[in-house]
């Protein structure tokens, strides 16, 4: 019982680990089969022992959300799902009972509210308690209906997602390969939680329902609270619950008419079967053939009871409602020889492990790599070359190593870069180790560097792949970034190159002299300052006024008062341009550009010269912060990200919360405004303008006149 007791205190906080960097930071420390048979590991014990330990993750329902967007409680818990791998379990789970057999999508769970029909909240599931609401980026998702037909109060949960067809679009016009996202979960979970719903926009986030919580009529519940409080007006919380009770809208007790009804409002409703006992072990063969081809991330399948009744007379345990269940798929594993470790280098000097093995068939496809992703995954699996090893596909798609049978650990982890050849370090970050080039000349950096710089965000530079680059660099053509506006010095070796000729150079030297003309984010964007992408660049730029020397030079307190740039980006800014060599690049690069002047407010337009402004909380009068903070620089403002002494007005439509931010401006005598109270203020400050510019005028008129006399 003792030693029972002692593995169950290792593997809590290593789980729990796992889970927060998983789930929160959108790294990964652990594979999902290890994870899996740990938490099946602990679950097993918990059961053997009767003890549950403090933080087990087997007890937790979510985590904390950890972003500025607003909190809000959820009604009631929503509780995760317990889960299996057997169809023979889900059949004995379904019993007498017809189910519904739906796909366990892998997004991000999302709550909405729908008064008079129209979309009036979007909340997050956050850590199950409370969850994050983000109204107005939901309002942005590719396929909600921001209007329905039905005019009652509804509420339904879904899961956002993003499909692999997008995910990999996006992907794609990221130039940068480090800069890409790992997978469609955490690109959708940071799509969903942006403060700036123009981003989450241009993500094409998906919302599938998967449950419909409430259908009150309102005009029906009114008149059924009507009736029931004169009757009795001494309990106003049951009066409510009997009247939303007799306002319900009827399904006739059944989960599949709920679905079609939301499809009648216009939701995507998750694809789904009805199945009973004897059915279900074809329904799961038909969702395990159609995964291979499935545009829409799944982790599973979800069984739940059609009878709704039903379902609920069954309750819930501490953390799971007994009315659904969930069905992970049992991985195919394969037997393999591991053959070797490719490192890969990147832009950042990050050099990845990639397993390389003898090729085998799983779910349908020939694989033969996959990616390690870091030397504590690769230490712990203790990898040498020939040793066998074991390999699935996590959730049916992406490579990984199960287990190593053999656990020679004869790899080495190399001392030098397999690129140029410089030293490398291991560097550790919390728990992660990870290797690194140390040589600031690397190639791989330089190509990667380049591939940046010459992006459509950046430069934009037509015809110059990263194949291309890599010649070029080879060929000691280009050494810094200015180095591309001179590549007429090299024509005549540059045409009879294979794959060019005279029309290829005259296209790029024409593209090239194009990208000469460019505006300030961009060449920042360009720079590949690490974290600093192009929408950190436009902030940094409306900060400074477009004045690059002042950027340059700033200081931290004056970085971080920026929204979007925090710690960490604030201090990668400030050590590029401590280097005096970055600088003279620059410098050497700026003289080759004709940067664009950007419009600054007219002195009439500035009403707020001179102000500066903190927004948080949600919007409603603004699509999303950006458009709100693009207003205030229009009319000469500043938009901070923190509230300081320096801040004129702090906006948040909650005027009362007892946030952070709404705190110390109370502490400091900060104004609090409203949307509402901003626009007024915006107006009055408008008119006094007018008002000193019209009192200007009849003053000169006046001194005109006497002149005249």
């Amino acid at each position: 019982m003792e030693e029972k007791i002692l593995r169950m205190k290792e593997l809590v906080p290593m789980l729990s680990r796992a889970a927060r960097a998983y789930y929160q930071e959108s790294r990964e420390i652990m594979s999902n089969y290890d994870y899996d048979q740990l938490y099946d590991e602990l679950l097993q014990l918990e059961k053997e022992t009767g003890t549950i330990l403090s933080g087990s993750p087997t007890q937790k329902v979510g985590y904390e959300v950890l972003s500025e967007l607003p909190k809000e409680a959820h009604e009631a818990p929503m509780l995760s799902l317990d889960k299996t791998k057997s169809v023979d379990d889900l059949a004995e789970w379904l019993g007498g009972q017809e189910g519904l057999l739906s796909w366990k999508l892998d997004g991000l769970t999302i709550v909405l509210t729908y008064e008079g029909g129209k979309l009036v909240k979007a909340v997050t599931r956050g850590n199950g308690e409370i969850g994050e609401v983000i109204t107005p980026n939901a309002r942005v998702f590719a396929n909600i209906p921001l209007t329905i037909g039905f005019q009652g109060e509804l509420i339904l949960r879904g899961e956002a997602v993003i499909k692999y067809s997008d995910f990999e679009r996006i992907n794609e016009e990221i130039p940068d390969a480090d800069a890409r996202y790992k997978n469609p979960r955490n690109l959708c979970s940071g799509s969903v939680r942006q403060l700036n719903s123009e981003i989450t926009a241009q993500r094409s986030v998906n919302f599938k329902a998967f449950a419909l919580v409430r259908a009150v009529d309102a005009d029906k519940a009114g008149s059924a609270a009507s009736n029931i409080s004169d009757a009795d007006n001494t309990a106003s919380v049951e009066t409510t619950e009997t009247a939303q009770a007799a306002s319900a809208v009827d399904f006739h007790n059944s989960r599949e008419e709920q679905f079609i009804w939301l499809k009648k409002q216009g939701f995507d409703v998750v694809e789904y079967r009805r199945v009973t006992r004897e059915t279900i072990a074809e329904a799961v063969s038909s969702f395990a053939e159609a995964i291979q081809s499935f545009d829409v991330p799944s982790d599973g399948l979800v069984l739940t009871f059609d009878d709704i009744a039903y379902g609920e007379s069954l309750g819930r345990t501490a953390k799971f409602p007994r009315n659904s269940i969930a069905f992970k798929w049992a991985d195919e594993i394969r037997e393999t020889h591991l053959s070797y470790i490719e490192w890969s280098a990147s832009r950042t000097g990050l050099i990845n492990p990639v397993a390389v093995f003898e090729p085998i068939e799983l779910e349908g496809t020939t694989v033969s790599r996959a990616s390690v992703h870091n030397i504590s995954i690769m230490e712990a699996l203790e990898l040498g070359e020939g040793d066998e090893i074991t390999v699935y596909k996590a959730n049916m798609i992406i490579p990984q190593i199960a287990d190593n049978l053999t656990r020679s650990n004869t790899i080495k982890v190399p001392e030098t870069c397999p690129v140029c050849g410089g030293a490398t370090e291991i560097r550790q970050v919390d728990e992660v180790r990870s290797l690194y080039c140390t040589n600031p000349d690397c190639q791989a950096k330089k190509i990667k560097s380049f591939t940046l710089f010459v992006s459509r965000d950046a430069l934009n530079v037509d015809g110059l792949s990263e194949a291309t680059l890599e010649k070029f660099i080879a060929a000691g053509f280009i050494h810094k970034f200015a180095d591309l506006f001179h590549l007429d010095q090299h024509q005549d070796a540059i045409v009879q190159m294979e794959g060019f000729g005279q029309r290829s150079f005259d296209n790029l030297m024409h593209s090239v002299k194009n990208a000469a003309h460019t505006n300030l984010p961009r060449v920042i964007y360009g720079l590949g300052i690490a974290g600093i992408g192009l929408a950190n660049a436009k902030m940094l730029c409306r900060k400074f006024r477009f004045d690059f020397d002042a950027m340059r030079h700033a200081s931290y307190d004056d970085l971080i008062e920026i929204d979007g740039i925090g710690d960490v980006l604030a201090k990668a800014w400030m050590e590029y341009f401590a280097s005096e060599k970055n600088n003279a690049l620059v410098d050497e690069l700026l003289a080759e550009l004709t940067i664009e002047k950007e419009e600054l407010p007219s002195e009439e337009e500035a009403v707020f010269a001179g102000k500066t402004f903190v927004i948080t909380g949600s919007l409603e009068h603004f699509s999303n912060r950006k458009a709100l903070q693009e207003l205030i620089e229009s009319k000469g403002g500043k938009a901070a990200g923190s509230v300081s002494a320096k801040t004129s007005y702090l906006i948040n439509n909650d005027t009362a919360s007892n946030s952070s931010k709404n705190k110390k401006a109370k502490e400091l005598g900060i104004p609090i405004l409203s949307e509402t109270d901003f626009l007024k203020l915006l107006e009055e400050l408008g008119q006094e303008k007018n008002q000193d510019n019209h009192s200007d005028d009849t003053e000169n008129n006046s001194r005109e006149e006497d002149q005249d006399r």
